[in-house]
This record gives C-alpha cells, sequence and structure tokens, in this order.
C-alpha cells in the first residue's frame, strides 16, 4: 500500500505529517487536554514509554514554546479574521465567513512560554532529542529508573538515598504498549501490567492533586483496574479520543487529584499491590473467626470472601469509572477515508525511526534477493 493510499484513509497521519508531528498519536494528547485542561498550570512532566518522541512533542511546543493548537488555535483565528473583516471594511453589513477548517487543522495560536518548565521522557527504544526534553533510555519496570528519573528532575538536589522528588512533578504520561500478538486476553493483561509500572513509577514523583494518564486495553473486568486507580486518585475517568479508531480498543485513563494513602511510601522495590499477604486461613472448626470464608470452584480456584463491617448486605461494593468520548464531530473520524485534491503530495515521516525493531530483517530479506529471496526484476 502508498503513502498516498495511507493519506486517504487516515486523516490523522496525513495530517500529522503536513503539522510537524512525529506520529498521529499527538492528536490523542492534544484532545485529551481539550477535554479535561491536563496542562493547566502544569510545569513539571514525566513522559513514559515516550519513542518516537510526539506526545513529548506536544509537551515541547505548547509547555515550552507555548504554542496552541486544535480548537483553542481554531478559535482564536476565527476571532481574528472576524475582527479583521469587521474593522477591514466600514460599509461590511455581514461578517465575512471563516475558514471552515476542522480544529485538528488550524495551526498554532499566540505563543505563550512558561518559566521553569522541566520534562523528563523515558523509553527503551532511543529518541531523537526534543528542544528543552530531557530523555532518558532505562526501564520503568526496574528500580534502577528511579534514581535515573529523580536526578534527571532535580540534578542539584538530587539525593542517592531518596526514593521520592524533591520537587514532585505535575503530571505523569504514558503512551505504551506491548506489541500486540492477537490474543485479546493476553494483549489486556500485559497492557495492565505496564500500567502498573508506570503507575508505580508516577507514585513515586507525583505531587499530591497531579494527574496521570495512561493508555488501557478495555476488556473483561477492566472495572477492577479502574477501582485500584481509584484507591490513590480523586477522580478517575476513561477517555476516548476522536483520533483514536473506533476499532481499536485502546482508550485512556484519565486521573485527578493524586492522594496516597497515609503512610503509604512509593518504591519501585515494593510495588503498589505487590507483597501484600491475605489474612491468616481460619480453621475448618471455625471458619468465620477470621472473617473471611474460602471455597473451592470446579476448576481449582480457592475463592476468598471476606466479610463487610456493615449489616446492609444490599450496598454494592462496584465502581465503574466513568467513560467519555473526546472531541466533537468538527473532528476528522479515524476510520474514515477523505478525498484528496489532485495537487496533493504525498510527504515522508516527520521522524523515521531511529532504531526500528524490523531494520534487521530488512537487511537479511535485501540479502536473499528481495522477498521471498526474489527481487521484482527477477520476478517478473
Amino acid at each position: 500500500m502508498g503513502k498516498s493510499s495511507k493519506d486517504k484513509r487516515d486523516a490523522y497521519y496525513r495530517l500529522a505529517k503536513e503539522q510537524g508531528w512525529r506520529a498521529r498519536s499527538a492528536y490523542k494528547l492534544l484532545q485529551l487536554d481539550e477535554e479535561f485542561n491536563l496542562f493547566e498550570g502544569v510545569t513539571r512532566v514525566v513522559d513514559l514509554c515516550a519513542a518516537p518522541g510526539s506526545w513529548s512533542q506536544v509537551l515541547s511546543r505548547v509547555l515550552i514554546k507555548g504554542e496552541k493548537f486544535g480548537r483553542a488555535a481554531w478559535e482564536e483565528k476565527q476571532q481574528k479574521q472576524l475582527s479583521a473583516s469587521l474593522g477591514g471594511s466600514d460599509n461590511a453589513s455581514t461578517p465575512q465567513l471563516v475558514e471552515d477548517l476542522a480544529p485538528e487543522a488550524a495551526g498554532s495560536g499566540e505563543t505563550l512560554p512558561r518559566r521553569d518548565v522541566k520534562i523528563v521522557s523515558i523509553d527503551l527504544q532511543p529518541m531523537t532529542p526534543l528542544d528543552g526534553i530531557t530523555t532518558l533510555r532505562a526501564d520503568i519496570t526496574h528500580p534502577s529508573t528511579i534514581p535515573l528519573l529523580l536526578k534527571a528532575l532535580d540534578p542539584d538536589d538530587f539525593d542517592p538515598a531518596s526514593t521520592s522528588a524533591s520537587h514532585p512533578v505535575d503530571l505523569v504520561l504514558s503512551d505504551g504498549a506491548p506489541d500486540v500478538t492477537g490474543l485479546h486476553d493476553l494483549d489486556i493483561y500485559i497492557q495492565s501490567q505496564l500500567l502498573f509500572a508506570a503507575l508505580n513509577l508516577a507514585l513515586c514523583v507525583l505531587k499530591p492533586g497531579g494527574k496521570f494518564v495512561a493508555k488501557i486495553f478495555r476488556g473483561k473486568d477492566v472495572d477492577l483496574l479502574y477501582a485500584q486507580l481509584k484507591a490513590v486518585f480523586e477522580r478517575v475517568q476513561v477517555a476516548k479520543p476522536r483520533s483514536s479508531r473506533a476499532s481499536s480498543i485502546e482508550a485512556f485513563v484519565v486521573c485527578e487529584g493524586f492522594q496516597p494513602p497515609k503512610g503509604f511510601a512509593a518504591s519501585l522495590d515494593n510495588p503498589l499491590g505487590a507483597g501484600t499477604r491475605l489474612p491468616t486461613a481460619p480453621s475448618a472448626r471455625s471458619p468465620k473467626s477470621a472473617g473471611q470464608k474460602r471455597s473451592i470452584t470446579e476448576d481449582g480456584v480457592i475463592e476468598v470472601e471476606f466479610e463487610s463491617e456493615d449489616d446492609d448486605e444490599n450496598i454494592d461494593a462496584r465502581w465503574i469509572a466513568p467513560f467519555l468520548a473526546c472531541g466533537d464531530l468538527s473532528a476528522y473520524d479515524a476510520d474514515a477515508s477523505y478525498h484528496l485534491p489532485k495537487d496533493h503530495q504525498s510527504l515522508d515521516p516527520v521522524q523515521p525511526p531511529t532504531a526500528p525493531p524490523y531494520k534487521r530483517a530488512l537487511e537479511l530479506r535485501r540479502t536473499a534477493g528481495g522477498g521471498y529471496g526474489k527481487t521484482s526484476s527477477s520476478a517478473s
């Protein structure tokens, strides 16, 4: 499939190249910001699983350079055109119609850079540097990443013995996802473990009231994941940006109002949810003495039921996070195909992959003489 056909069937892929974004996923973060105002009052950010750097690029252009995108830039452009049409002609009875563009196609607006901005991006894969971004090549699941992150955030106040930031961050982002296998249950499980790794790292650097945004795969029992996030955040919501394909099970969990439990100490050596133990098993003679009941299912699984202190058995403790769709009908549809003008020219990606995992496979294929050992000329 050629470049022009992909441009036609994926408007955000085409727009990303036209507007200089490294990947189409930049629009997902921009649309999440439109819905939740993620960047309000934010100056310190950690971007996890950042490669190829589209979300870090958004942070650089919005927080450091002060540019505006999406609906904010589109409305500002409309206002300027309206003011120009009213002020340019005294005899005009009706204002000139502004250009009819989707908000995503609007360019950047007025530059309002912020002071004391600190952004750190982490990924296992190498990433081409960005203006004002500190990049680290590290594993977010390994405890050794914490000292590297703390030193990058505050090089002057770094304490090697500390497990928390001396100046906590306002926002932690994670757009990471595993290489999908096609087995949805397995992919969802691996993604949930990646999310927990990002969460445990975020707990070490977030300030009270901070925000955490991460990609999730919606599947069976995903409400359990929401409930676990609700234990450390005041508000947990799930969002589906317009630029995310409807055929994809991905969504983004937006957690606001970080409130760590009393006495909680974050650490990757003892991550959240690990190392806990169930109460001592009761004896067979007095199963209710320890406040729990155990039963074995037909497939050999041990189920433990804890008795509630509340006598009201009708209370449903299940909690489901609100689900929001980001973006309105003026945005492009990620699953639709759009007509390309005759003078359309397909552009190359803004930032090609620096170390793609398929690079070695392509080299072996060229050595073998092309696809299946044959070149196009010899096959004809």
